[in-house]
């Protein structure tokens, strides 16, 4: 271990490996903390004390990352070592609501909130407890995800982080929200668009800032955007709506004479490595100030990646079995980085003192998001047996006065709410749009969001559920698996996280049964596999209603829930209303409802998955019924409650439903002595039912879209007919 004299060395620096020397500029810019006693930022971004100790966290952060990934021989360096200077430059001017589409960037930004004491909340107080708990179970995970004091956001895919950015600024005005975006990811289309669309519709939103992390490479080789000069990156970021471009290059500082066009400002000279820290703090009060002023501003740091740690390039990325922390290229990078104990204590003050505390205490997602009161929806239960009632429409109603309730309430939607049967969403909450046309519902303040993007469409609405806002997604059923990946992310982060916030909800319609005269192009109920394979994650819940009372009750039962990811599936056609609220209810708790029963010698159970396919079943019963043969027909509305406890992740989430039907109901309502399910979509969603059933049993479900003149003719095709049941239901009978 390399040793300095010092006095003491500060308890957080327990289990650093290596420190140095005090530099000779320690006299004149170290004697006391650039951000003041009760201040929150530094006073100024071109005073040389603080450009000297941002000079500093930059080489504190690269300097834990590095120690902290090769503690485990896993995990990513080089990307966030390339952005180090502008990550530290917004901590010291006090913005520390910073956001990241780069999940890669994971062990910077755990040792951003370690330096400000974040990380003391899930009882991570020392280096050595940082470097311990690093891609281990109830620890740092390798990617960002919901559970980490001080990090606002999950980040995994590519082309995400835009998203809790762009909601963050709209919740929270005058409030700074920075997201870093990796050139290797910025080939993703969804980035750029989803800018577009936002600042389309909200352009006086203005207060995110995105930073690119330009460092020419992405994993595995040179990033897509590497060749682009200056002027070309500049004139691709005005192209798409953003008037000011601020531009750090590490180049125009070099004084090592390296080579090609990304370079290492670690391996300059002193000043000129001050010389270049301090562009970045001033470029980065300047996109701040800009951003925060109505300008809609992007901030770009190029600089090569790996700059500092252990290797440069693609070579940088990711670290192997064998990279160790007694690696000779890993210790020559941490002594190199290595801070005198006191540089350590002055970076920590620094980070405790900015934005007015440590990230876990200051952060906007760390407090509950204040909720407009919704009182009790006006709930419009129609008689069983009436008139045929279109429940997409019926749901529209509901979500039109939650909207008129709720001024941060958002729909959004990517193919047109008309379309399915929700127009009275449009009608009460508008379409968002800078042309005021009454005949299309449509003006610049209004509620629902409609890009085309579904991407777009699930970012904004399940990253507001995650910030603590209610939401709702939109989509065709065979549209929305563009929308899932993002999605997904939010609902296992909020399984983790550490505070209440809305449900994630989603209304998908149009299904496949609906589209016959579209063809396959828009039969995609293969998605419900999705949601079945997230059932099991125990905040997952996909909810089949059986007609248009049953919609309302489950749209209303989802928006008291807190931390789900919730999808409601139903048809934008009139259908008969076979159920009551109270059913309903029933069926949310215990997962499915009985609509009919038929005495007889022998019991066929019908578990039925959707509304429309319920018309051939009842068919069937009474065919069956003909031939002495009873049923019973059950309609299965939330399918997650028919698992065992023991199937379900349940216990994990931080707000735990450890509610399923017990064996006693399970046989209630669906013993007898066949089984069949039936479902329009993915046989998967049945599989809770199947597990437990003891009897014959056999499967209906789709299997192939094709282009049909009637749901009928589309279900024949499918085999979900009610000559096929009652053969199939017959034939198990013996």
């Amino acid at each position: 271990m390399t040793m300095a004299t010092t006095q003491s060395i500060p308890a957080f620096c327990e289990g650093i490996q290596h420190f140095g020397e005090l530099p000779p500029e320690f006299a004149a810019y170290g004697q006391s903390a650039a951000i003041a006693p009760e201040q929150t930022a530094v006073s100024s971004p071109s005073d040389p004390t603080a450009v000297y100790q941002t000079l500093l966290a930059a080489d504190a952060l690269r300097y834990l990352t590095l120690q902290v990934t090769a503690s485990k021989e896993s995990g990513h360096p080089g990307g966030f070592a390339s952005i180090a200077e502008a990550i530290a430059s917004l901590v010291m001017l006090g913005h520390k609501n910073i956001i990241t589409e780069v999940g890669h960037h994971a062990p910077g930004f755990y040792s951003n909130v370690f330096l400000d004491r974040s990380l003391e909340d899930m009882g991570i107080e020392t280096v050595q407890q940082l470097c311990d708990r690093f891609r281990e179970t109830h620890g740092l995970l390798g990617h960002l995800s919901g559970q980490i004091p001080g990090l606002l956001n999950p980040a995994g895919p590519l082309g995400q982080g835009q998203h809790f950015a762009m909601v963050g600024a709209k919740l929270h005005p005058g409030v700074l929200f920075p997201v870093t975006i990796g050139d290797g990811g910025l080939g993703e289309p969804y980035i750029m668009s989803s800018f577009g669309h936002f600042n389309t519709a909200y352009p006086t939103v203005t207060n995110f800032l995105p930073i690119l992390v330009w460092n020419g490479y992405s994993q595995e080789h040179h990033s897509m955007v590497s060749t682009k000069s200056n002027q070309a990156m500049v004139d691709y970021w005005r192209g798409n709506g953003f008037q000011e471009v601020v531009l750090v290059d590490a180049k125009d500082f070099d004084d090592a004479d390296q080579p090609g066009d990304y370079v290492d400002s670690t391996a300059f000279s002193f000043p000129q490595r001050f010389a270049f820290t301090q562009a970045v703090l001033e470029a980065t009060d300047k996109a701040a100030k800009l951003a925060l002023g109505g300008t809609l501003s992007v901030l770009i740091v190029k600089q090569l990646k790996g700059a500092g740690v252990h290797k440069r390039g693609a070579q940088s990325h990711n670290l192997y079995p064998g990279d160790s922390l007694q690696r000779d290229y890993i210790v020559s990078a941490l002594t190199t980085r290595a801070l005198h104990p006191d540089a350590w204590a002055l970076v920590r003050t620094n980070y405790e003192r900015s934005m007015g505390g440590p990230g876990a205490k200051t952060a906007v997602t760390e407090s509950v998001l204040p909720l407009a009161d919704l009182g009790n929806l006006p709930l419009n239960e129609f008689p069983v047996e009436g008139d045929k009632q279109v429940a997409t429409t019926a749901m529209g109603a509901l979500v039109g006065y939650v909207g008129q309730q709720d001024a941060q309430f958002v729909v959004t939607n990517a193919d047109g709410n008309a379309a399915s049967g929700l127009n009275n969403i449009n009608q009460a909450l508008k379409i968002i749009h800078p042309t005021t046309d009454a005949t299309y519902s449509q003006q610049p303040q209004g509620q629902v969001y409609e890009p085309l993007s579904e991407d777009a469409c699930a970012g904004l609405a399940a990253a507001q559920a995650l910030f603590g806002a209610r939401t709702l997604w939109c989509s065709y059923e065979s549209f929305a698996i563009n929308g899932l990946p993002i999605w997904q992310t939010v609902t296992q982060a909020m399984a983790e996280l550490r505070r209440p916030t809305p449900s994630t909800i989603a209304l998908f319609t149009a299904g496949a049964l609906e589209q016959g005269r579209n063809g396959w192009t828009h039969q995609r109920p293969e998605v419900e596999n999705y949601f079945a394979g997230m059932l099991r994650n125990g905040n997952v819940y996909a909810l089949f209603p059986t007609d248009a009372n049953g919609i309302q009750v489950c749209y209303d039962w989802a928006l008291a829930t807190r931390n789900k990811g919730i999808t409601i599936t139903a048809s934008k056609s009139p259908l008969p209303v076979r159920t009551t609220f109270e059913q309903t209810r029933r069926a949310l708790a215990e997962g499915a409802v009985a609509l009919a029963s038929i005495a007889g010698d022998k019991t066929v159970v019908f578990a039925v998955i959707g509304d429309m396919t319920l018309i051939p079943v009842f068919e069937a019963a009474e065919q069956l019924a003909v031939k002495g043969i009873g049923s019973r027909i059950v309609s299965v509305v939330n399918p997650r409650q028919l698992y065992r406890p023991t199937d379900v992740a349940w216990d994990m989430c931080s707000e735990p439903d450890s509610s399923f039907l017990d064996d006693a109901g399970f046989e209630r309502l669906f013993g007898g002595d066949v089984l069949i399910g039936v479902t329009g979509g993915s046989s998967a969603m049945l599989e809770p039912i199947m597990l437990r059933s003891t009897a014959p049993r056999d499967t209906f479900c789709w299997r192939r879209g094709e282009t049909t003149a009637s749901a009928g003719q589309i279900m024949a095709l499918n085999g979900l007919t009610a000559d096929e049941f009652v053969a199939r239901a017959t034939a198990l009978l013996g």
